[in-house]
Protein backbone atom coordinates (compact mmCIF):
# COMPACT_ATOMS: atom_id res chain seq x y z
CA UNK A 1 0.00 0.00 0.00
CA UNK A 2 1.63 3.46 -1.05
CA UNK A 3 1.21 6.05 1.72
CA UNK A 4 0.72 9.14 -0.01
CA UNK A 5 -0.82 8.42 -3.34
CA UNK A 6 -3.46 6.04 -1.80
CA UNK A 7 -5.82 4.14 -4.20
CA UNK A 8 -8.51 1.10 -3.90
CA UNK A 9 -9.84 -1.02 -6.24
CA UNK A 10 -12.62 -3.32 -6.78
CA UNK A 11 -14.66 -4.92 -9.30
CA UNK A 12 -14.76 -8.60 -10.91
CA UNK A 13 -13.82 -9.98 -14.01
CA UNK A 14 -17.50 -10.26 -15.35
CA UNK A 15 -19.07 -8.49 -12.86
CA UNK A 16 -21.04 -5.12 -13.37
CA UNK A 17 -17.79 -2.56 -13.62
CA UNK A 18 -13.96 -2.14 -11.88
CA UNK A 19 -14.05 0.86 -9.73
CA UNK A 20 -11.11 2.73 -7.92
CA UNK A 21 -10.79 5.40 -5.21
CA UNK A 22 -7.87 7.47 -4.94
CA UNK A 23 -6.80 9.63 -2.04
CA UNK A 24 -3.80 11.90 -0.97
CA UNK A 25 -4.05 13.70 -4.25
CA UNK A 26 -3.28 17.64 -3.97
CA UNK A 27 -5.58 20.48 -5.50
CA UNK A 28 -4.58 22.03 -8.91
CA UNK A 29 -3.27 19.08 -11.09
CA UNK A 30 -4.62 19.00 -14.44
CA UNK A 31 -6.16 15.43 -15.12
CA UNK A 32 -7.52 14.27 -18.79
CA UNK A 33 -10.13 11.95 -18.98
CA UNK A 34 -8.95 11.14 -22.85
CA UNK A 35 -5.36 10.79 -21.62
CA UNK A 36 -7.01 7.66 -19.51
CA UNK A 37 -8.89 6.22 -22.22
CA UNK A 38 -5.93 6.60 -24.35
CA UNK A 39 -3.64 4.32 -22.39
CA UNK A 40 -6.76 1.77 -21.87
CA UNK A 41 -6.79 1.13 -25.10
CA UNK A 42 -3.03 0.51 -25.58
CA UNK A 43 -3.58 -2.13 -22.42
CA UNK A 44 -6.27 -3.64 -24.70
CA UNK A 45 -4.09 -3.81 -27.47
CA UNK A 46 -1.12 -5.99 -28.81
CA UNK A 47 -0.60 -8.96 -30.72
CA UNK A 48 -2.65 -11.93 -29.64
CA UNK A 49 -4.77 -11.06 -27.32
CA UNK A 50 -8.24 -12.62 -27.33
CA UNK A 51 -11.76 -12.23 -28.36
CA UNK A 52 -12.75 -10.09 -25.08
CA UNK A 53 -11.08 -7.78 -26.49
CA UNK A 54 -13.90 -7.59 -29.27
CA UNK A 55 -16.42 -6.77 -26.86
CA UNK A 56 -14.43 -4.39 -24.28
CA UNK A 57 -13.65 -0.60 -25.40
CA UNK A 58 -12.83 0.24 -21.91
CA UNK A 59 -13.51 4.15 -21.02
CA UNK A 60 -13.44 5.85 -17.85
CA UNK A 61 -15.35 7.77 -15.89
CA UNK A 62 -14.22 9.98 -13.58
CA UNK A 63 -17.01 10.38 -11.15
CA UNK A 64 -15.76 12.68 -8.59
CA UNK A 65 -12.54 14.23 -6.97
CA UNK A 66 -11.85 16.45 -10.53
CA UNK A 67 -14.10 19.46 -11.40
CA UNK A 68 -13.19 21.17 -14.73
CA UNK A 69 -10.19 19.06 -15.46
CA UNK A 70 -8.61 19.80 -11.97
CA UNK A 71 -8.13 17.91 -8.83
CA UNK A 72 -9.91 19.22 -5.98
CA UNK A 73 -7.92 17.58 -3.00
CA UNK A 74 -10.69 15.24 -2.27
CA UNK A 75 -11.11 11.38 -3.40
CA UNK A 76 -11.59 10.61 -6.67
CA UNK A 77 -13.85 8.00 -7.66
CA UNK A 78 -12.68 6.28 -11.25
CA UNK A 79 -15.40 3.39 -12.86
CA UNK A 80 -14.87 1.57 -15.82
CA UNK A 81 -17.97 -0.59 -17.03
CA UNK A 82 -17.72 -4.45 -18.24
CA UNK A 83 -19.77 -4.53 -21.19
CA UNK A 84 -19.64 -8.35 -20.91
CA UNK A 85 -21.57 -8.05 -17.51
CA UNK A 86 -24.61 -8.37 -19.99
CA UNK A 87 -23.89 -11.30 -21.78
CA UNK A 88 -23.23 -13.30 -18.11
CA UNK A 89 -26.61 -12.00 -16.37
CA UNK A 90 -27.99 -13.03 -19.08
CA UNK A 91 -26.86 -16.62 -18.65
CA UNK A 92 -27.09 -16.29 -14.89
CA UNK A 93 -30.72 -15.46 -15.16
CA UNK A 94 -31.19 -18.77 -17.45
CA UNK A 95 -29.31 -21.40 -14.98
CA UNK A 96 -29.36 -19.94 -11.41
CA UNK A 97 -26.32 -18.65 -9.84
CA UNK A 98 -25.66 -22.05 -8.17
CA UNK A 99 -26.49 -24.12 -11.38
CA UNK A 100 -24.78 -22.05 -14.08
CA UNK A 101 -22.90 -23.18 -17.11
CA UNK A 102 -19.87 -21.25 -16.09
CA UNK A 103 -19.55 -22.25 -12.66
CA UNK A 104 -16.75 -24.86 -12.28
CA UNK A 105 -14.57 -26.79 -10.29
CA UNK A 106 -11.56 -27.85 -11.95
CA UNK A 107 -8.52 -25.96 -11.10
CA UNK A 108 -6.32 -24.27 -14.12
CA UNK A 109 -2.54 -24.79 -12.83
CA UNK A 110 -0.55 -21.63 -12.68
CA UNK A 111 -3.89 -19.56 -11.70
CA UNK A 112 -5.09 -18.70 -7.69
CA UNK A 113 -8.01 -21.27 -8.32
CA UNK A 114 -6.28 -24.07 -6.64
CA UNK A 115 -5.10 -22.14 -3.14
CA UNK A 116 -7.69 -19.57 -3.47
CA UNK A 117 -10.49 -22.06 -3.45
CA UNK A 118 -9.08 -23.99 -0.53
CA UNK A 119 -8.02 -20.79 1.28
CA UNK A 120 -11.46 -19.38 0.89
CA UNK A 121 -13.77 -22.13 1.10
CA UNK A 122 -14.72 -21.61 -2.71
CA UNK A 123 -16.71 -24.78 -3.85
CA UNK A 124 -17.27 -22.45 -7.08
CA UNK A 125 -14.21 -22.05 -8.33
CA UNK A 126 -15.28 -18.97 -10.33
CA UNK A 127 -15.57 -17.47 -6.94
CA UNK A 128 -11.67 -17.23 -7.19
CA UNK A 129 -11.31 -16.46 -10.77
CA UNK A 130 -13.66 -13.18 -10.86
CA UNK A 131 -11.28 -11.22 -8.41
CA UNK A 132 -8.24 -12.49 -9.82
CA UNK A 133 -8.29 -12.13 -13.15
CA UNK A 134 -5.94 -10.34 -15.01
CA UNK A 135 -9.42 -7.96 -16.22
CA UNK A 136 -8.98 -6.07 -13.04
CA UNK A 137 -5.51 -4.50 -14.73
CA UNK A 138 -7.96 -2.29 -16.56
CA UNK A 139 -8.73 -0.13 -13.60
CA UNK A 140 -4.64 0.10 -12.56
CA UNK A 141 -4.08 1.37 -15.85
CA UNK A 142 -6.57 4.16 -15.14
CA UNK A 143 -5.02 5.27 -11.58
CA UNK A 144 -1.41 4.85 -13.31
CA UNK A 145 -2.66 7.13 -16.47
CA UNK A 146 -3.30 9.84 -13.58
CA UNK A 147 0.27 9.41 -12.22
CA UNK A 148 1.58 9.67 -15.67
CA UNK A 149 -0.21 13.46 -15.89
CA UNK A 150 0.82 14.36 -12.30
CA UNK A 151 4.70 13.59 -13.62
CA UNK A 152 4.59 15.33 -16.15
CA UNK A 153 4.38 18.20 -14.14
CA UNK A 154 7.79 17.33 -13.11
CA UNK A 155 9.02 16.91 -16.93
CA UNK A 156 9.19 12.80 -15.68
CA UNK A 157 8.52 10.68 -18.04
CA UNK A 158 7.68 7.00 -18.23
CA UNK A 159 7.90 4.34 -20.86
CA UNK A 160 7.49 0.87 -21.31
CA UNK A 161 9.00 -1.76 -24.29
CA UNK A 162 8.93 -5.67 -24.79
CA UNK A 163 12.68 -6.88 -24.71
CA UNK A 164 11.55 -10.04 -26.10
CA UNK A 165 9.28 -12.98 -26.55
CA UNK A 166 10.57 -16.79 -26.33
CA UNK A 167 13.95 -15.05 -27.73
CA UNK A 168 12.47 -13.39 -30.35
CA UNK A 169 12.63 -9.39 -30.77
CA UNK A 170 11.59 -8.53 -33.81
CA UNK A 171 7.86 -8.08 -34.99
CA UNK A 172 7.57 -9.92 -37.63
CA UNK A 173 9.58 -13.29 -35.50
CA UNK A 174 7.43 -12.26 -32.56
CA UNK A 175 4.21 -12.18 -34.72
CA UNK A 176 4.75 -15.82 -36.16
CA UNK A 177 5.83 -17.53 -33.23
CA UNK A 178 2.26 -16.05 -31.72
CA UNK A 179 0.33 -17.51 -34.09
CA UNK A 180 2.20 -20.68 -33.76
CA UNK A 181 1.56 -20.69 -30.02
CA UNK A 182 -2.13 -19.85 -31.16
CA UNK A 183 -2.41 -22.88 -33.68
CA UNK A 184 -1.24 -25.40 -30.92
CA UNK A 185 -3.49 -23.81 -28.36
CA UNK A 186 -0.32 -22.44 -26.08
CA UNK A 187 0.48 -19.34 -24.71
CA UNK A 188 3.43 -17.06 -24.48
CA UNK A 189 5.06 -15.24 -21.72
CA UNK A 190 8.16 -12.29 -22.12
CA UNK A 191 10.16 -9.76 -21.18
CA UNK A 192 9.53 -6.00 -20.63
CA UNK A 193 11.17 -3.10 -19.52
CA UNK A 194 10.12 0.43 -17.83
CA UNK A 195 12.68 3.20 -18.01
CA UNK A 196 11.49 6.68 -16.01
CA UNK A 197 13.64 9.58 -17.06
CA UNK A 198 14.54 13.03 -15.42
CA UNK A 199 13.64 12.03 -11.96
CA UNK A 200 15.31 14.19 -8.94
CA UNK A 201 18.01 12.75 -6.74
CA UNK A 202 16.70 11.73 -3.39
CA UNK A 203 13.52 9.81 -4.27
CA UNK A 204 13.72 6.61 -1.85
CA UNK A 205 15.65 5.97 1.70
CA UNK A 206 18.69 3.51 2.55
CA UNK A 207 17.66 4.35 6.37
CA UNK A 208 14.97 1.65 6.60
CA UNK A 209 13.75 -1.32 4.81
CA UNK A 210 10.24 -0.30 3.58
CA UNK A 211 11.33 3.18 2.36
CA UNK A 212 13.74 1.83 -0.27
CA UNK A 213 12.53 2.65 -3.61
CA UNK A 214 13.51 -0.25 -5.50
CA UNK A 215 12.00 -2.67 -2.82
CA UNK A 216 8.66 -0.43 -3.39
CA UNK A 217 9.20 -0.97 -7.18
CA UNK A 218 9.80 -4.39 -6.96
CA UNK A 219 6.85 -5.21 -4.74
CA UNK A 220 4.63 -3.96 -6.58
CA UNK A 221 5.55 -4.41 -9.93
CA UNK A 222 5.99 -8.08 -8.54
CA UNK A 223 2.37 -8.31 -7.28
CA UNK A 224 0.80 -7.67 -11.07
CA UNK A 225 -0.75 -10.82 -12.45
CA UNK A 226 1.59 -13.41 -14.10
CA UNK A 227 4.51 -11.20 -13.30
CA UNK A 228 7.06 -13.99 -12.09
CA UNK A 229 10.31 -11.39 -11.46
CA UNK A 230 11.90 -8.26 -11.19
CA UNK A 231 15.14 -6.42 -11.73
CA UNK A 232 16.70 -3.36 -11.49
CA UNK A 233 19.83 -1.92 -13.70
CA UNK A 234 21.33 -4.62 -14.54
CA UNK A 235 19.65 -7.28 -12.27
CA UNK A 236 20.73 -10.72 -12.35
CA UNK A 237 23.91 -9.95 -14.93
CA UNK A 238 25.31 -8.73 -11.69
CA UNK A 239 26.39 -11.99 -10.73
CA UNK A 240 28.70 -12.49 -13.74
CA UNK A 241 30.39 -9.76 -13.78
CA UNK A 242 33.18 -8.26 -11.44
CA UNK A 243 32.60 -5.43 -9.42
CA UNK A 244 34.78 -2.83 -11.48
CA UNK A 245 32.52 -3.83 -14.17
CA UNK A 246 29.14 -3.21 -12.08
CA UNK A 247 29.59 -0.13 -9.93
CA UNK A 248 28.86 3.37 -12.13
CA UNK A 249 32.03 5.39 -11.63
CA UNK A 250 31.61 9.07 -11.07
CA UNK A 251 32.83 12.23 -12.91
CA UNK A 252 33.07 15.62 -12.70
CA UNK A 253 34.06 17.92 -15.72
CA UNK A 254 33.12 21.60 -16.17
CA UNK A 255 31.72 21.62 -12.32
CA UNK A 256 29.11 18.92 -13.74
CA UNK A 257 28.70 15.50 -12.23
CA UNK A 258 27.94 12.68 -14.18
CA UNK A 259 28.24 8.98 -15.26
CA UNK A 260 29.19 7.27 -17.59
CA UNK A 261 27.19 3.94 -17.34
CA UNK A 262 23.72 3.32 -15.19
CA UNK A 263 24.02 -0.43 -14.45
CA UNK A 264 22.55 0.57 -11.29
CA UNK A 265 19.55 1.31 -12.72
CA UNK A 266 19.12 4.71 -11.06
CA UNK A 267 18.75 3.49 -7.84
CA UNK A 268 21.72 3.45 -5.43
CA UNK A 269 20.76 2.44 -1.50
CA UNK A 270 17.30 2.84 -2.32
CA UNK A 271 17.13 6.29 -3.18
CA UNK A 272 17.50 7.79 -7.05
CA UNK A 273 20.59 8.82 -7.93
CA UNK A 274 19.67 11.08 -11.03
CA UNK A 275 20.18 8.86 -13.85
CA UNK A 276 16.98 6.87 -15.32
CA UNK A 277 15.33 4.54 -13.61
CA UNK A 278 15.72 1.03 -15.64
CA UNK A 279 13.21 -1.86 -14.62
CA UNK A 280 12.92 -5.34 -16.02
CA UNK A 281 10.31 -7.74 -15.71
CA UNK A 282 9.39 -10.99 -16.43
CA UNK A 283 5.77 -12.45 -17.95
CA UNK A 284 4.92 -15.70 -17.43
CA UNK A 285 2.72 -17.35 -20.35
CA UNK A 286 -0.89 -16.81 -19.50
CA UNK A 287 -2.00 -20.22 -17.51
CA UNK A 288 -5.84 -20.37 -19.23
CA UNK A 289 -4.66 -22.27 -22.23
CA UNK A 290 -6.66 -24.95 -24.90
CA UNK A 291 -3.77 -27.25 -24.69
CA UNK A 292 -4.88 -29.76 -21.77
CA UNK A 293 -3.47 -29.71 -18.50
CA UNK A 294 -3.79 -32.11 -15.73
CA UNK A 295 -5.41 -31.15 -13.04
CA UNK A 296 -8.50 -32.85 -10.41
CA UNK A 297 -12.07 -31.98 -10.16
CA UNK A 298 -12.80 -30.74 -6.35
CA UNK A 299 -16.09 -32.24 -6.31
CA UNK A 300 -15.08 -35.99 -7.25
CA UNK A 301 -11.69 -35.73 -6.29
CA UNK A 302 -10.95 -37.41 -9.36
CA UNK A 303 -7.91 -36.75 -12.42
CA UNK A 304 -9.45 -34.52 -15.16
CA UNK A 305 -8.32 -31.99 -17.27
CA UNK A 306 -8.01 -28.22 -16.42
CA UNK A 307 -10.78 -26.06 -17.21
CA UNK A 308 -10.63 -23.71 -20.14
CA UNK A 309 -12.48 -20.26 -21.39
CA UNK A 310 -11.83 -17.43 -23.60
CA UNK A 311 -8.01 -16.18 -23.41
CA UNK A 312 -5.14 -14.53 -24.84
CA UNK A 313 -2.32 -15.90 -26.27
CA UNK A 314 -0.13 -13.49 -25.71
CA UNK A 315 -0.35 -10.42 -23.41
CA UNK A 316 3.22 -9.19 -22.91
CA UNK A 317 2.50 -5.65 -24.98
CA UNK A 318 -0.89 -5.23 -22.71
CA UNK A 319 1.66 -6.17 -19.21
CA UNK A 320 3.96 -3.77 -19.81
CA UNK A 321 1.63 -1.24 -19.93
CA UNK A 322 0.05 -2.33 -16.69
CA UNK A 323 3.81 -2.27 -15.02
CA UNK A 324 4.18 1.06 -17.00
CA UNK A 325 1.41 2.81 -14.82
CA UNK A 326 2.07 0.82 -11.57
CA UNK A 327 5.88 2.33 -11.91
CA UNK A 328 4.50 5.54 -12.04
CA UNK A 329 2.03 5.15 -9.27
CA UNK A 330 5.22 4.20 -6.76
CA UNK A 331 7.17 7.32 -8.33
CA UNK A 332 4.08 9.64 -7.66
CA UNK A 333 3.76 8.29 -4.04
CA UNK A 334 7.45 9.54 -3.60
CA UNK A 335 7.00 12.89 -4.93
CA UNK A 336 4.09 13.54 -2.77
CA UNK A 337 6.01 11.90 0.34
CA UNK A 338 9.49 14.03 -0.40
CA UNK A 339 7.93 17.62 -1.73
CA UNK A 340 4.34 17.31 -0.14
CA UNK A 341 1.97 20.08 0.23
CA UNK A 342 -2.04 20.47 -0.56
CA UNK A 343 -1.80 22.09 -3.90
CA UNK A 344 0.10 21.84 -7.10
CA UNK A 345 1.66 25.17 -6.54
CA UNK A 346 3.29 24.29 -2.93
CA UNK A 347 4.59 20.82 -4.18
CA UNK A 348 6.06 22.48 -7.10
CA UNK A 349 7.40 25.49 -5.25
CA UNK A 350 9.23 22.82 -2.97
CA UNK A 351 10.43 20.59 -5.82
CA UNK A 352 11.82 23.73 -7.30
CA UNK A 353 13.71 24.75 -4.20
CA UNK A 354 15.06 21.36 -3.91
CA UNK A 355 16.35 21.27 -7.55
CA UNK A 356 18.12 24.52 -7.10
CA UNK A 357 19.87 22.97 -4.32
Amino acid sequence: MLKNFRFLTSGESHGKCLNAIIDGIPAGFSIKEEEINSDLKKRQGGYGRGDRMKIEFDTVEIKSGIRFGKTLGTPICLEIKNKDYQNWEKIMSIFGEETSEKSFSSPRPGHADFAGAIKYDAKDLRNILERSSARKTAITVAIGSIAKQILKEFEITTESKIIDIKTKTTEDDIKKLIDETKASGDTLGGNIEIKISNLPIGLGSHVQEDRKLDGKLAQNLMATPAIKSVEIGLGKECANKFGSEVHDEIFIENNKVFRKTNNAGGIEGGITNGEDIIIKATMKPIPTLKKSLNTIDFKTMAQTEAHFERSDTCAVEACAIVLEAKAACVIVDEIFEKFGGDSITEIKRNYENRKQY
